[in-house]
């Protein structure tokens, strides 16, 4: 909503500043927004997931809102910095799975209704992560939107608002990283 994307952008301004009270209002006012981009990040992993999208939403929120000292460029450093931190969340779980002491090199089962059901790993969301430190290092431009589209769930017009470009720059652009990480990811 217009009104709210305003009053967003003031309070951030004021939390960049310092006033503590300016960062308490922030969570409530873009909390159904977050759950939605987490939601929607969630049911991208495979089953048996055991973090909700309400519980990566307060992570994130935990990790940018103690980085509020930098202050935060407006609305769209805003959910660049929400979309990264969720991001290396669901990153490190997968790395948590995988490690070898959690018997990250086993498959695991478990019996549901006397049948038998295969845990997938965090394989693809490793490679995926591997090839987006890539694209970060070669093309940060492209990095940010990835992370905007896939981890922030953003829309390309929403992108382009924010990296404030044309939509079919991003459409363009879109079609290309996404063709780039697909032969990454399977490499």
């Amino acid at each position: 909503m217009p009104g709210d994307s305003h009053r967003l952008t003031q309070l951030l301004d004021r939390a960049s500043k310092g006033e503590g009270d300016a960062a308490e209002e922030i969570l409530p006012l873009v909390y159904a927004e977050l759950r939605e981009l987490a939601r929607a990040r969630m049911q991208a992993l495979s089953p048996g997931e055991t973090l909700q999208p309400t519980a990566l939403v307060h992570e994130a929120w935990m990790r940018i809102s103690g980085k509020q000292s930098e202050g935060w460029d407006g609305r769209r450093h805003f959910f660049f910095a929400a979309a990264r931190a969720m991001r290396d969340i669901l990153v490190e779980g997968a790395r948590r799975k995988g490690a070898l002491k959690r018997g990250g090199d086993r498959i695991r089962i478990e019996l549901e209704d006397l049948g038998l059901s295969i845990q997938a790993r965090g394989d693809d969301l490793l490679a995926l992560d591997e090839a987006l430190q890539k694209l970060e290092a070669d093309d940060p431009e492209g990095h940010r939107i990835v992370t905007l589209r896939y981890y922030g769930g953003l829309t390309v017009p929403e992108i382009a608002e924010l990296l404030d470009v044309t939509t079919r720059t991003i459409e363009r652009r879109w079609r290309f990283l996404r063709a780039w990480l697909a032969s990454e990811v399977q490499e």
